[in-house]
């Protein structure tokens, strides 16, 4: 089976590449679930009622979200109600959401999907080695697939998690920094590897905002409103191919779409228009 877990979606770019190429990612790489990291989707920070359901009709199966999770409190009914989204597990027990969620493929087999926040350079969260502890200890025995979206900041909190969760889930994928990076691997317990799969979204672009806006702040201390910018938009993410039955990584790769390549998947797939409607302008 195969799982696309998409990185960082940054604004309505971001969604806009979502909506135009997943379906035909989907048919060309015969693409069995598709999990997406939504937390900078509205406006470039948070994620809204609204927005969700856009992701969820571009084809997204499951929305995780990180440091940023709380940033629309209007997202908290959906948090609270939707089992096709996660919030960080090791959050307090009593933040709104779930940490895990177990779905289905369309061929029936069980996907536990859950996200975890780094300790190094983030907010102050219960040790994420823990928690993985905990939700694996707990895991129905009949799950042998799982994927972990690691928000983290540094390399070396997602190295250290990848080879602490080494033939325990089919794949430790990173998230957060926005930027991807090449170390894709299985590791020798049959585990998918990388610290991060890079950002969806505006590339001519300082991790997804405006260029002027962040050097000026920057510069002069003078602040300004990041707003998402709009060129050079890509779609980031990892595919790993698993065996269903032991749950292992059987192969990892990096998945590039620019917005050439969007137009093309959007064709096979008899895509909506180019510009595609959306929950806001943000």
């Amino acid at each position: 089976m195969r799982i696309l877990l998409i990185g960082d979606i940054v604004g309505k770019p971001g969604r806009q590449i979502c909506a135009r190429a997943i379906a035909g990612l989907r048919a060309e790489q015969q693409i069995d679930l598709v999990v997406a990291n939504a937390e900078n989707a509205a406006g470039g920070s948070g994620l809204t009622p609204a927005i969700y359901h856009e992701l969820l009709a571009a084809g997204i199966d499951v929305v995780t979200l990180g440091d940023h999770a709380y940033k629309r409190r209007e997202i908290f009914s959906v948090l609270e109600s939707d089992p096709r989204i996660v919030r960080p597990a090791n959050y307090p027990a009593d933040a709104p959401g779930r940490g895990l969620t177990i779905v289905r493929t369309a061929a029936g087999v069980p996907v536990a999907v859950f996200a975890l926040l780094g300790r190094v350079f983030m907010p102050p969260v219960d040790c994420p080695f823990q928690a993985a502890q905990r939700l694996l200890a707990a895991m129905p025995g009949e799950v042998r697939v799982i994927l972990l979206d690691f928000h983290a900041e540094a390399t070396s909190d997602q190295q250290i998690m990848g080879r602490h969760l080494d033939g325990r889930v089919t794949a430790v994928l990173g998230t957060h920094t926005h930027v991807p990076t090449a170390d894709e691997q299985i590791l020798p317990g049959g585990t998918a590897f990388q610290c991060d799969v890079g950002m969806t979204g505006p590339h001519e672009s300082i991790l997804g905002r405006r260029i002027d806006r962040v050097l000026e702040t920057t510069l002069t201390f003078r602040p300004t409103h990041f707003e998402v910018a709009t060129g050079d938009v890509r779609l980031h993410g990892t595919l790993v191919e698993a065996d269903p039955a032991s749950g292992r990584a059987t192969a990892v790769r990096r998945v590039r779409v620019d917005q050439a390549e969007a137009e093309r998947l959007a064709a096979l797939a008899g895509g909506p228009p180019a510009e595609v409607p959306s929950a806001g302008a943000e």
